[in-house]
């Protein structure tokens, strides 16, 4: 992070906002309707954030580095227990912690275990109470949630409910994370949405249309590398991208290609639409699939997908 602009108006406010929660409280989704782009992907799937992401909010008055990260939960894993590492080590980094519960789901024993890590780990950091998922539930459950929010985080925290999918709420939200902020320089150009490299998008993306339909426990044992990527020979206006699919076992190797390898070319078809609209060109996308055994609890293969 080179760039920073000194000569920001005074009472410019700057700083990171972690979005924390358990697997599956609407973090991405939230992260990207607050950006106004899609940095993050988003599936019906929990545990499918695996790193943490950042996306730049400029106003005029502030700019909000948005770190959404991957959900808190009691591994079963070895990169289960990375991810964990990998949010407590985002949260001790951060200016304020959003600390988001679904409104459809009452609040219970893993939001407790969280909130504990939280207070560990950073004790003095502001918390932001956020209900998400407003759609989803009616005004009653809504207010129960907020009671039982105000309930767990203490009188002194507020607490906002939003819906990133209807867009309710997201100003007011932004305005109290912009509050907490401290007053200090731009972090990032205008107009970046994003410090993610290209590379480590366009394999979130592939993911992502990849876990489109998968169940139970076939999702986690998806990973996705970049193997190459240069201009083609033949037509220096298209990309071509060669990237690997990883999964655990041969069996789940049948599972993502379908019948006739017809669910394969739909995800080779949605991830290349999704590629040329990130990039703005053409682009050919070689995928394929390997099994690396057991990956997600093997150290050496963790290190080999970087985590």
């Amino acid at each position: 992070m080179a760039f920073m602009n000194t000569n920001t108006p005074e009472g410019f406010r700057s700083g990171f906002v972690s979005f924390v929660g358990r697997p599956n409280t609407g973090k991405s989704t939230l992260t990207n309707a607050l950006v106004g782009e899609k940095i993050a992907i988003m599936a019906d799937q929990p545990e499918t954030t695996r790193h943490p992401i950042r996306g730049i909010i400029n106003r005029e008055d502030a700019q909000v580095i948005v770190v959404d990260t991957p959900g808190v939960h009691r591994p079963r894993t070895l990169l289960g227990e990375r991810l964990n590492d990998v949010v407590r080590d985002t949260f001790a980094d951060v200016d304020v912690i959003g600390f988001t519960v679904p409104a459809d789901e009452k609040i219970g024993p893993g939001d407790r275990f969280i909130l504990e890590q939280i207070r560990k780990t950073k004790p003095n950091a502001p918390i932001v109470g956020i209900v998400t998922k407003l759609d989803k539930a009616s005004k009653d459950t809504v207010g129960e949630r907020l009671v039982e929010l105000h309930e767990l985080l203490g009188e002194d925290c507020e607490v906002v409910p939003v819906s990133a999918i209807e867009a309710v709420q997201l100003d007011v939200l932004l305005d109290i994370l912009v509050e907490h902020l401290p007053e200090g320089p731009q972090f990032y150009p205008e107009g970046h949405v994003t410090d993610e490299d290209t590379e480590t998008q366009i394999s979130e993306l592939i993911r992502e249309e990849a876990l489109q339909g998968l169940r139970e426990e076939l999702p986690h044992s998806v990973a996705v590398q970049i193997d190459e990527m240069h201009p083609d020979p033949d037509n220096p206006e298209r990309l071509r991208i060669y990237a690997v699919l990883f999964l655990e076992r041969p069996g789940q190797k049948k599972i993502i290609e379908g019948p006739d390898g017809r669910r394969l070319s739909g995800i080779v078809h949605r991830s290349r639409k999704q590629i040329i609209e990130l990039l703005g060109q053409n682009v050919f996308l070689d995928l394929r699939i390997k099994v690396l055994k057991n990956w997600q609890s093997d150290p050496k293969a963790l290190g080999r997908l970087g985590f």
